[in-house]
């Protein structure tokens, strides 16, 4: 089966093993490299504990919280084993492909957008967290990476990471043990979601369903539903390359 139609198929997701949280980052918003994009895209490493409030880690802020905030969208992962395979395939930029490069709160391995799901409620610490959409990547990436089709490749190949909402705020350490306690939409993996989103997206009856499920995040519901009423697909051009901005290569900080 080729991954498109591994991505559709209807099956239920194994539930991933345990995994370690390796790293908690938290970034201030600044300018990105030599460009005017001001972003809290470069995360640093938290030491000790970090309070997860209900719409953010603590400390961290967002370039463009309108875009990038709010309860589905506080807490972000990203699968560190990714890493590898950018840096194979955009070699002049394989110093830059390191954790922490796609904005991420939460670095891990093991976990990806194939072993997660929508809705699966994540304990790890004091707190629980549920996956609420996969990451809809931006033309920052392109600058982040130094490559001008990075963004438009993360979207193509799922490896976007994934976003969750906060159900029990508390803290939270590297070291953490990071465990999947429910899981009620086995058959609908991040990939799988991402798939209809951008793969396969005249899918009606995938629209529909997707439309009209709750644990989804609002935004892509809507995405969805729009899609079941006009019958028309979305330009995602505006967010994968910035007209305002040429693609100018340096330090990407």
């Amino acid at each position: 089966m080729n991954p498109a139609a591994a991505a559709a198929a209807a099956t239920d997701t194994p539930l991933p093993a345990s995994a370690a949280l390796l790293e908690v980052r938290i970034g201030k918003v600044k300018r990105l490299g030599g460009t005017d994009i001001m972003t809290a895209i470069a995360k640093s490493i938290c030491e000790g504990p970090v309070a997860i409030e209900a719409q953010r880690v603590c400390g961290d802020e967002q370039g463009e919280a309108v875009i990038h905030g709010g309860p589905d969208k506080s807490v972000l992962q990203y699968a560190r084993h990714h890493y590898l395979q950018w840096r194979e395939e955009f070699p002049s930029s394989a110093a830059l492909f390191q954790a922490g490069g796609f904005g991420e709160n939460l670095v891990a391995d093991g976990w990806d957008e194939t072993t997660m799901c929508i809705g699966d409620v994540v304990r790890v610490g004091g707190v629980l967290l549920q996956v609420a959409q996969p990451r809809s990547p931006c033309f920052k990436l392109n600058h982040r990476f130094q490559q001008p089709t990075m963004s438009r490749r993360a979207q193509q190949s799922h490896r976007t990471g994934w976003y969750y909402r906060v159900l029990r705020q508390g803290v939270i350490a590297a070291g953490d043990i990071m465990q999947v306690v429910e899981r009620p939409q086995p058959a609908w993996a991040v990939t799988r979601v991402q798939h209809y989103l951008y793969d396969e997206p005249r899918n009606q009856e995938a629209a529909y369903e997707l439309s009209s499920m709750p644990l989804l995040a609002e935004a892509l519901r809507t995405v969805f539903g729009r899609r079941c009423k006009t019958r028309k697909v979305e330009d995602w051009d505006s967010r994968l390359i910035d007209a305002d901005t040429a693609y100018i290569a340096g330090p990407a900080t």
